[in-house]
């Protein structure tokens, strides 16, 4: 796929991914780390990422089976709002910890009983903290069967949402992007061996 060699190379030689030892939010180690919020600094590329990821909705669910997108911020945020705008769907998202003042709730936009929504996310690892989301829009009488992800880091993410009925389509996932950098003798065999028995522990 164009988009996914261009994106990755792209992403390599702006720092977006990085390549050695990092500790995760979640506290485990990895031996890469992503940062797709730097991705809205290169106007042309974000729009290009968007688009992409538009024609993956498009071309998966299709625009008039779903009525309105959700995330959970931040990253996912900034990825939905855009694609929002771009595809004309109503935006919902819903905080990591309810409001603590005003109204109190978690989720933020107009929901009804019986929606049908598509949740957005820029990456995916374990999918516990898209799990939650998933779960408190389950719990308010909202339908969802997908989320569209920029990237999957290929770490659990796919059975754990397997399991409550949510598929996952993504743009691209950690062994193309390393397969492409390898291929265009950007990383070494050592570093794409790494990333494949990081992938396989998980």
């Amino acid at each position: 796929m164009e988009f996914v060699k261009e994106f990755t190379t792209f992403l390599y030689k702006n720092d977006i991914i990085k390549f050695g030892n990092f500790t995760l939010t979640s506290g485990k180690n990895s031996s890469y780390y992503i940062d797709l919020r730097l991705v809205p600094s290169y106007p042309h590329q974000f729009r290009k990422m968007i688009k992409n990821l538009q024609n993956l909705i498009i071309e998966k669910t299709g625009l008039d089976n779903f009525d309105s997108l959700a995330s959970v911020p931040t990253g996912g945020l900034v990825v939905t709002s855009a694609l929002a705008i771009e595809t004309v769907k109503p935006l919902i998202y819903v905080r990591n910890k309810p409001k603590e003042h005003g109204t109190t709730k978690s989720i933020e936009g107009k929901i009804s009983s019986g929606m049908k929504v598509v949740m957005i996310d820029d990456v995916v690892t374990t999918g516990t903290s898209v799990l939650n989301g998933i779960k408190q829009l389950k719990e308010a009488g909202l339908s969802i069967s997908d989320l569209y992800v920029i990237i999957n880091r290929l770490e659990g993410a796919d059975k754990v949402l397997g399991d409550i009925g949510v598929q996952i389509h993504q743009l691209t996932d950690i062994l193309e992007i390393t397969n492409v950098l390898f291929q265009e003798k950007l990383v070494s065999e050592e570093i794409f061996e790494k990333i494949k028995n990081q992938v396989n522990q998980n």
